[in-house]
C-alpha cells in the first residue's frame, strides 16, 4: 500500500470527509486531495502521526464507552 492509499484509508476509517479531515489536522483541503491522489506526498512521519493521533481518540472512546456501561451496570 502507497502512501496515498494509506492516507485514504486512514480518512475513511474515521468516517470524516476530506474537508472535516483537512480541519481536523490543519492541512489545506487541495493538499489532502493531492495526498490522495498521489499527486505530492506528505513526510511520512507525518502520515504516522495522523494514525497515532486517530488510534489515541479511537481508545479513549473505547475507555468511555467501557466507563458509561460499567455505571449502568453498578446501576448508578
Amino acid at each position: 500500500m502507497d502512501i496515498s492509499d494509506r492516507i485514504k484509508d486512514l480518512r475513511k476509517k474515521t468516517g470524516l470527509s476530506q474537508s472535516k479531515f483537512s480541519v481536523k489536522f490543519g492541512i489545506p483541503v487541495r493538499t489532502l486531495q493531492q495526498w490522495e491522489q498521489g499527486i505530492s506526498a506528505p513526510p511520512e512521519y507525518l502520515v504516522r502521526m495522523m494514525a497515532y493521533i486517530m488510534l489515541l481518540e479511537e481508545n479513549a472512546q473505547i475507555k468511555d464507552e467501557e466507563s458509561i456501561r460499567g455505571k449502568h451496570a453498578d446501576g448508578k
